[in-house]
């Protein structure tokens, strides 16, 4: 099994250490890992953005740079759903592109991770992962559906998932609904963030950066005692 990691471009960008620890994470389970350097953005901003007949040239390179791989997995649940949804893929094909905890819980891999981590933990289940790539229950939905990303978390020891009061609520990052709707977007993310504190989390973990990196910002404007993680540097800090 060959794996080609996809990196999306904000990742890239402001976040590398994300990659990074994916990488490691996946090597530390003996995977064989490739990053191709000649990967691109995917082409969501556009896509959401209304222009997603701009999108066609982005959607055949990315076709292109990962048709040799058997499974692309990548740390950002909403990119993987962009290219799950919005590209000319057949059905098998995007059985095979993978966000990370995804990846990880069908490959039965579970009880080979290990790490600790003392720290009282909330986890932000991003819209897209949720309710896009079914990586979770959302509470209007009556099934047995557990969340990918905290079965994976129980596997952390010394850690403390805390429970919300709010679940599967919004972030209020939404792409380009955080730039034409700045106003509402902060007020989401701070009732986002009312709820990590009121519920004594200490740091806020998710399977989505650009969801934690929206309410990074404002943690930082309001100078809040909160630290955002993806759930991949809690198994591989770096």
């Amino acid at each position: 099994m060959k794996i080609g990691l996809f990196i999306p471009c904000y990742i890239n960008q402001y976040y590398p250490k994300v990659g990074i620890a994916t990488y490691k994470l996946l090597r530390s389970l003996d995977f064989e890992v490739e990053y191709p350097t000649e990967q691109t953005c995917c082409g969501q901003p556009l896509g959401n953005a209304g222009y997603e007949r701009h999108v066609t040239d982005a959607k055949r390179h990315f076709t292109k740079t990962f048709e040799r791989y058997d499974f692309v997995v990548a740390p950002s649940a909403s990119c993987v759903y962009f290219v799950k949804e919005h590209h000319e893929l057949h059905q098998h094909r995007k059985q095979e592109i993978l966000e990370l905890s995804e990846f990880l819980v069908k490959q039965q891999v579970l009880d080979k991770l290990e790490a600790s981590f003392r720290k009282k933990v909330g986890v932000l289940q991003s819209c897209h992962g949720l309710r896009g790539l079914q990586l979770g229950r959302p509470s209007e939905i009556m099934e047995n559906r557990s969340s990918k990303i905290i079965e994976i978390l129980k596997k952390v020891k010394e850690i403390k998932i805390v429970e919300l009061d709010r679940a599967d609520d919004c972030c209020g990052f939404g792409g380009t609904f955080s730039i034409n709707e700045a106003d509402l977007s902060v007020k989401m993310g701070k009732d986002r963030l009312d709820d990590f504190i009121d519920n004594g989390a200490e740091v806020i973990t998710g399977t989505d950066v650009s969801c934690l990196m929206h309410l990074d910002g404002i943690i930082k404007k309001r100078k809040l005692p909160l630290e955002v993680k993806h759930f991949s540097e809690i198994f591989i800090p770096v």
